[in-house]
């Protein structure tokens, strides 16, 4: 091995190129329908003027960015020496909020043999997350069992968008069939406020992408507020759960008021058995970008002190997105024990990845 760093990147972008490459795995009922509408709930009407992806990450036959996965090997993967990718898909992941769905599972279970096909054996330093359609529990919780044992199949993914806080019972066949098969729920933001949902701040809907984009970590304070207080992880012992792209930083608040409540409140939660914080620190696992960037670099290590562990932050570059975090520079400001953690031991445990020899082209 390189003396270099050792990365595993636990959000990138993977697509397609057309919605033709869709076709051969979707039943041809649903062909129309995602011709011309593809997933129907995503955008939420947020225009952003720098768009969404790089300008410079186009592939190099001028494909769309992230869609081939020899281009994404060499250019993302091989550039910044990742020895894993974890692939979080791209265009698909509001499929939950469809207002149909049945649409949403069977466009779910097509992605996933796609994914397959196309991604996981190009090479094995791929990793996929099960697309699932958690408007109907049920249903998504048979595409888990259907394909979660695919030994290059390392998580769950929705789209932390939701009209139901994912605390709610309703989701829990999700998170019994994800323990059943050893793999993590991740959610991963840019749906607030699209397709079925309700408005992406509790006082209803920004004005721009900017402020759209500054408040998304509020949705995932509650969703993991909501996992913790509805017993989700007492139920689920073996659970984890896996927030993308939010940040960090507000988790040290969310964890101290959840805890100064609980001593008051603990009648309204008489199924916890611990203190709020404590679940968060075995459950919940963050992926770094976008990470905030303070103009003091050494509060970034008092965040990460406030946490508490060092085994719940990953990193992410989010490639190829326009807030893409270079790896080799971004982690600087952490401290190196815990940034070598973050960079790379922290993914290898939870996603349970064997370790490699060799990064190489292709390998």
């Amino acid at each position: 091995m390189s003396e270099k760093a050792r990365i595993v990147d636990t959000d990138v972008h993977n697509g397609m190129a057309s919605k033709q490459d869709l076709l051969p795995y979707l039943a041809k009922v649903w062909h129309d329908q995602w011709l011309h509408a593809g997933v129907g709930a995503s955008g939420g009407g947020y225009y952003s003027p720098i768009g969404v992806t790089r300008k410079d990450a186009v592939t190099e036959n001028g494909g769309p960015a992230g869609s081939d996965p020899a281009d994404l090997l060499k250019n993302h993967l091989d550039r910044y020496g990742i020895e894993y990718g974890i692939l979080t898909g791209s265009g698909v992941l509001g499929i939950s909020l469809n207002p149909n769905p049945d649409y949403g599972t069977a466009i779910a279970s097509a992605y996933n043999d796609w994914l397959v096909e196309t991604w996981l054996k190009s090479s094995p330093r791929f990793k996929g997350s099960i697309l699932v359609c958690n408007s109907d529990p049920a249903a998504a919780a048979r595409e888990i069992d259907r394909i979660g044992s695919h030994p290059d199949m390392v998580q769950v993914i929705m789209c932390s968008g939701s009209r139901l806080l994912y605390g709610k019972r309703e989701f829990h066949p999700i998170y019994e069939a994800a323990e059943r098969n050893g793999l993590p729920v991740a959610v991963h933001p840019g749906t607030e406020g699209s397709g079925v949902s309700g408005a992406p701040t509790p006082s209803g809907h920004p004005s721009s992408y900017l402020e759209w984009h500054n408040i998304l970590p509020t949705n995932y304070m509650a969703h993991i507020n909501s996992l913790v207080c509805e017993g989700v992880f007492e139920k689920y012992p073996a659970l984890k759960f896996v927030a993308i792209e939010g940040g960090i930083a507000w988790l040290p608040h969310l964890m101290w008021r959840m805890d100064k409540n609980y001593k008051g409140l603990r009648d309204l939660a008489p199924w916890l058995k611990r203190l709020p914080s404590e679940y968060i620190k075995d459950h919940i696992r963050l992926t770094t970008q976008p990470i905030e960037e303070s103009h003091r670099p050494g509060e970034l290590n008092q965040i990460l002190d406030m946490i508490g562990r060092d085994d719940m932050v990953m990193f992410s570059s989010d490639f190829p997105h326009w807030d893409f975090d270079n790896p080799r520079m971004v982690l600087q400001p952490i401290r190196k024990e815990l940034r070598e953690k973050i960079q790379y031991a922290n993914a290898m445990k939870l996603y349970g990845l064997p370790e490699r020899t060799a990064v190489g082209e292709g390998a």
